[in-house]
């Protein structure tokens, strides 16, 4: 990934936080047949190296956990907020007119060599932790404990495990660090405006991340 210094991201807080809001992961993996692109689900839990593990689970059907290239690193990547940003929210459009579109975000890329886990207790524990972290916002959270204790077993016959122990974390939060103050804030005040969550997040990290 390109990463110019000033958009990079290298606390650990801040890179595990959005590995959390935004767990649906593209996990891109080298396979006999080159590189594949999964999206799947990674819940990050603690890990003995500091940095973290990322654990869920795939179809049986799908090659992914069967067609690994051994000994390969595995990457992760997690997409937050990211927003078109306009050249007309520049004051210094008025000044001079040097100015011209782009794109802001933050992602965060997680690597670390992927295990597969068929054992079915491992995959129960799996999938019961992540139910209970996204079904906790529910007024009546679903546990896997609710639906019939044939069916559950004969769905996760259907799945397997991965786990991934990250051994390198790279953030890049590019959000108008390279930009003066008066566009950042011109840019931060049209996107609170924009009415929609990606706009009000993306606003809310400009005011958080000036220029270090």
């Amino acid at each position: 990934m390109y990463l110019p210094s000033h958009f990079e991201e290298c606390r650990p807080e801040v890179l595990q936080s959005l590995m959390r809001t935004h767990p649906l992961a593209t996990l891109v993996t080298l396979t006999s047949t080159g590189l594949v692109a999964n999206h799947i689900p990674l819940q990050l839990q603690p890990g003995a190296a500091g940095l973290g593990i990322l654990r869920g689970h795939v179809a049986r059907a799908n090659p992914l956990w069967s067609d690994l290239v051994d000994g390969i690193e595995a990457l992760a990547i997690f997409q937050g907020p990211d927003h078109y940003i306009s050249p007309t929210w520049y004051p210094s459009k008025q000044e001079h007119g040097k100015v011209v579109p782009t794109w802001n975000y933050c992602t965060v890329h997680a690597y670390g060599a992927l295990r597969v886990h068929q054992e079915l207790g491992w995959i129960r524990t799996q999938v019961e932790a992540l139910t209970a972290w996204q079904e906790a916002s529910q007024p009546q959270p679903w546990s896997v404990a609710d639906a019939p204790p044939e069916f559950v077993d004969s769905m996760l016959r259907q799945i397997v495990g991965i786990e991934i122990a990250i051994t390198r974390l790279v953030g890049k939060w590019k959000v108008s660090q390279n930009q003066p103050a008066s566009n950042r804030a011109g840019v931060a005040a049209a996107l609170a405006n924009g009415g929609d969550a990606d706009a009000g997040a993306m606003a809310a990290l400009i005011r958080e991340n000036p220029p270090r």
